[in-house]
């Protein structure tokens, strides 16, 4: 199998309309449906070899193994648009399909976070782990896709880890806890105060417990909602008469309500500072339309901070993240050549493990004609039968070293199917013919890394995830155990 088989058909943000894509969106029960019914075996229609699936708010992207990848497509597109009830051609204008090395790249771009609405965020990486996972359990992902998924999660590591893509925060919660520590030092002195319970209000509260906030205070109007924040985030939920007494004793306070008109006003904040006897309080309105009156600027002791302000810190972050692309693009490059040698190598190991059986039968051969010459007077010497079963192996693995480690570097050069096919002819091997899908076994791949490990084998090293066989009572159906 080569690249060209890696098949990648979705819709994003860069391709279609918030309507568009809350329409064709699907939560976890619908995402495994549709796995299911894509990866069916049931359907004389099905080219699908293997399927994975990444649906996030910002996009739905099905990867999958197929010899057909035309007429695989139009099956996506077209099961993605039943289970929503819509026809095809509402879904199609929105829709990218890539095959090869671009769908490769393509994912290790998203998983990098520079295919993201805010370049560089870090929720994507758990994302696709979501979906290789996800994939495993219903059984659609195979050896091919797994591994994809398995390099594209490690690309997204290394991106976060060697450059600066993810560093700099691009969140307004996160952006004013960071304010909040560098005017009032260590957070787990202090006390804060949360109005409101919403995905920015949420965000803020984590990232104050994160810094171990002292106390945490919840408010809001629809006091279910305070109760179910304070519960997530450690915190205390207080009634919305409560929040003259609040604003008395905290010392940072975070508003994120989504009220029409302001919350805080000028009299109120004025009469808490009164009350607080000269200690400041630090103020960060989130929301929009603001939460608090720009009048309390006067009011000594407050300090206030609001969008406008917060935005001239994210924008200069997106600046440093975006200086920070080339570094991961190169290491996407790096990774994705090193995928493409994966994929290239796959193609010969049937040889390399014609190869080695061979050479272990006649080892095997040789070895007990050896002993039976050897142990005539001493049939129980154990040590020597050991011995020399040892000395046979060595000679093999020796032997055969060469050979598979040159059978790689022509297999990355694009040239392992003419070279695979000489070492049978030289060697009167019996290679089967890759099936559309390999045989995959759990035992299958603890038993080749453990040959591999003891013929000091480069091809499949103890960190590859997946062996792969082609036994002949298989006849190229696909099994996964």
């Amino acid at each position: 199998m080569d690249a060209s088989s890696i098949l990648l058909v979705g819709l994003s943000h860069h391709t279609a309309p918030i309507a568009v894509r809350e329409r064709f969106s699907f939560d976890a029960e619908g995402l495994r449906s549709l796995l299911s019914v894509l990866r069916s075996n049931g359907s004389e229609e099905c080219v699908l070899q293997e399927v994975t699936a990444l649906a996030t708010c910002n996009r739905l992207e099905v990867y999958a193994i197929s010899f057909e990848p035309t007429l695989a497509a139009h099956q996506i597109i077209g099961e993605i648009a039943r289970q929503r009830g819509t026809a095809q051609a509402e879904l199609t204008p929105y829709v990218y399909v890539k095959t090869g090395r671009p769908a490769i790249d393509h994912l290790f771009h998203v998983a990098s976070g520079l295919d993201s609405l805010i370049l560089g965020e870090a929720q994507i990486l758990g994302q696709v782990a979501d979906a290789y996972e996800t994939a495993q359990r219903c059984g659609a992902s195979g050896s091919i896709l797994a591994r994809l998924f398995q390099a594209a999660l490690h690309c997204g590591k290394r991106a976060r880890r060697e450059t600066a893509i993810s560093s700099y925060t691009t969140s307004v919660s996160h952006a004013a806890v960071k304010q909040a520590r560098a005017l009032l030092g260590d957070l787990s002195r202090c006390s804060a105060l949360i109005l409101g319970a919403g995905e920015m209000a949420e965000l803020a509260a984590a990232a104050l417990r994160q810094h171990r906030i002292a106390s945490l205070l919840c408010i809001n109007r629809t006091q279910a909602h305070a109760e179910q924040l304070a519960a997530q985030t450690g915190g205390r939920a207080l009634t919305w008469s409560q929040l003259d007494e609040a604003l008395v004793t905290a010392d940072l306070v975070i508003s994120a309500t989504a009220a029409p008109s302001m919350v805080l006003t000028a009299a109120t904040v004025a009469q808490a500072m009164r009350a607080r006897n000269g200690r400041p309080l630090v103020m960060f309105d989130i929301a929009h339309p603001r939460d608090i009156d720009p009048n309390v600027d006067a009011l000594p002791g407050v300090m206030r901070f609001d969008l406008d302000h917060l935005q001239h810190c994210i924008d200069a972050n997106l600046g440093r993240r975006q200086a920070a692309v080339p570094e991961v693009k190169a290491i996407i490059a790096e990774e994705s050549i090193a995928f493409m040698e994966w994929l290239a190598a796959r193609s010969v190991l049937p040889a390399v493990i014609a190869l080695r059986r061979r050479g272990e039968a006649i080892a095997q051969q040789e070895t007990e004609r050896t002993l039976r010459r050897l142990l005539h007077k001493h049939p129980d010497d154990e040590r020597m039968r050991r011995e020399v079963e040892r000395l046979a192996a060595r000679i093999v693995a020796k032997l055969l070293h060469e050979p598979t480690v040159r059978l790689k570097a022509r297999a990355a050069n694009g040239d392992g199917a003419s070279f695979a096919q000489a070492l049978a002819e030289l060697f009167e091997l019996e290679i089967p013919a890759p099936s559309s899908a390999p045989y995959v076994t759990t035992a299958g791949a603890r038993e080749y890394r453990e040959n591999e490990a003891n013929h000091d084998s480069p091809l499949l090293s103890a960190s590859n995830d997946a062996a792969f066989f082609y036994p002949e009572h298989c006849n190229g159906v696909y099994a996964h155990e």
